[in-house]
């Protein structure tokens, strides 16, 4: 039996869960209508029906407009604010201070912040102080060179599963299987049900060829849960495991709460069960977790949420989860056991054969335009660089830059994104909701070179997936120059050499791309490691030197 198995049976919310009255919000707007003329009122409802999606949720209002990150739906709301950024910690005294509490843990201290930040402060370009900006990138870096050090240099690693044994806990349903069948609840605009056929990868995509399937962004959990069952190393005995897999949809779990008004006490509840149930467990309390490993399908700032906010829980500043590995879409930057791996794309090659077809085809691919770019500006977010590139493109002839407005429904088909990606030289990948994109790694799978304006993007996530040299990839263009119109972004990749292009071109789809794509749950990959393989590879060799 595979990870995910759907109930036919529509899942109906707990009479203790229901939303409960918009209280003193309620009253306030009741009040507000009251004085507005029926008419203009009737105009603006209008308005707001035709153009965007308003969800009450607690006491804030959320007006959502299109956005990639939730099927062409951007909500203006705690929690999904424009330009979620990375926030500096503070340096005093030559060290880094992150306002942390320190406790003990099995035994050790670890930091625990009294204030977990979502959203974070921004990340300010324009802080004065540039030896604090320094030193905390420095902490970043150290961090990634660990991580580094953690990787299996052989390619592909020693095929014995001596050492290397991997326990899946077989967890009640209510903290995984339970939690997919609310897929037609989850989120108000979309029936999330369609995303779990084919074991979580989607639909299939017969038009882009064998292994591509319409796979949702936050489905890394039953993807990756799929895949351990499966792997050769698995016991069915904790005493011959060396490394413990938690299969937890903790993102699902979010992401079910987002929009429904319940307390922090429910959004909290199945994290806090799950704990409680782990240490039950003798293998969980033998190491204190630091065997264990997370697999989360949304990025850090979902599981640590602040006093004064209402969005996601506070799963990751829990005192138990400090030692565990936990393998994120996203990564918060300072945290030594936190770490990215690759936003799932649609293709799921299932075998060898598959990847090199694939790379042929988009090697040999005519790229008609210099750049692209697929997404949407963000006018709540002055600050966001996005307008000011979809204004360069605009400026620029058709054949030098493309545009797809997301924000119409143009990103709703794969095939649109990849299409239009392949026929391009360089991608631009500005920050979005948050520093991250899936449009990262789309790019890289079609083989055209993405550009960055934030190191936080991908350089300081993925140290797994993605070289140390980032220029052997990818462009890196400075946000506040673009924000300050001191570069046009159009003019300057035009004059990097062809040659250069090639090369990086190269280096993408024959380096990269199999290692940033999840097979699918049945893969026989034999000369290639897809992400999913280099993780688990990762994660065993991390645990052989506790």
């Amino acid at each position: 039996m595979g990870a995910v198995s759907i109930s036919k049976k529509k899942w109906r919310q707990p009479k203790r869960l229901q939303p409960t009255e918009l209280g003193f919000f309620g009253s306030i707007l009741t009040k507000l209508l009251h004085r507005v003329p029926a008419a203009l009122l009737f105009l603006i409802l209008v308005f707001l029906w035709s153009s965007s999606t308003t969800i009450i949720s607690g006491n804030i209002l959320h007006v959502c407009v299109s956005s990639r990150k939730l099927n062409n739906l951007y909500c203006l709301s705690a929690g999904a604010q424009p330009n979620l950024e990375i926030p500096i910690p503070l340096v005093e005294n030559s060290s880094i201070v992150l306002r942390p509490n320190i406790k003990k843990v099995g035994g050790e201290n670890h930091l625990v912040s009294e204030n977990p930040i979502d959203p974070p402060p921004v990340f300010n370009p324009k802080v004065e102080d540039d030896e604090e900006v320094r030193k905390a990138v420095k902490i970043v870096e150290e961090q990634l060179r660990l991580h580094r050090s953690w990787a299996v240099n052989s390619n592909p690693p020693a095929a014995s599963c001596d050492g290397r044994g991997i326990y899946v806990y077989d967890l009640p349903p209510r903290f995984n299987k339970d939690l997919t069948r609310q897929c037609g609840d989850m989120v108000p605009w979309i029936d999330f049900c369609k995303y779990f056929s084919n074991e979580a990868l989607g639909e299939a995509i017969p038009e882009l060829g064998h292994g591509w399937f319409h796979t949702h962004q936050y489905f890394l959990e039953p993807i990756f849960h799929s895949r351990v069952l499966n792997h050769p190393c698995r016991v069915h005995n904790e005493d011959e495991a060396n490394l413990f897999y938690v299969p937890y949809y903790g993102g699902l779990d979010i992401l079910r709460w987002h929009f429904k008004n319940v307390s922090h006490d429910v959004k909290d509840s199945l994290a806090l069960d799950l704990v409680n149930w782990l240490r039950s467990r003798r293998a969980w309390v033998q190491n204190s977790g630091k065997d264990h490993v997370f697999v989360l399908g949304k990025i850090s700032w979902d599981f640590r949420r602040s006093d004064n906010t209402s969005w996601g829980t506070r799963f990751l500043e829990l005192d138990q989860m400090q030692n565990p590995v936990k393998i994120l879409i996203e990564r918060q930057p300072w945290h030594v056991n936190d770490i990215g791996v690759p936003h799932p794309t649609q293709f799921h090659p299932r075998s060898d054969d598959d990847i090199v077809a694939w790379q042929l085809k988009i090697i040999r691919s005519n790229r008609k335009s210099l750049v692209s770019f697929a997404g949407a500006a963000r006018p709540a977010a002055p600050e966001n660089i996005r307008s000011v590139l979809i204004q360069q493109c605009a400026a620029a002839d058709s054949e030098e830059c493309r545009f797809l407005n997301c924000s119409s429904g143009g990103c709703d088909r794969a095939k649109t994104i990849i299409e239009l990606f392949m026929e391009s030289e360089f991608c631009l990948q500005p920050p979005g909701d948050s520093p991250t994109r899936k449009s990262v790694f789309d790019s890289i799978v079609s083989g055209c070179i993405p550009v960055l304006f934030d190191p936080f993007t991908a350089y300081y996530q993925y140290p797994w997936h993605l070289p140390e040299d980032h220029g052997k990839y990818s462009v890196f263009i400075e946000k506040e120059e673009v924000r300050k119109m001191k570069v046009n972004v159009i003019e300057r990749l035009s004059k990097v050499p062809v040659r250069e292009r090639e090369d990086m071109r190269r280096y993408i789809v024959y380096e990269l791309l199999p290692g940033v794509v999840y097979g699918d749950p049945s893969s026989e990959l034999e000369k290639f490691q897809d992400a999913f393989s280099i993780t688990i590879n990762n994660l065993l060799e991390r645990v052989s030197r506790l």
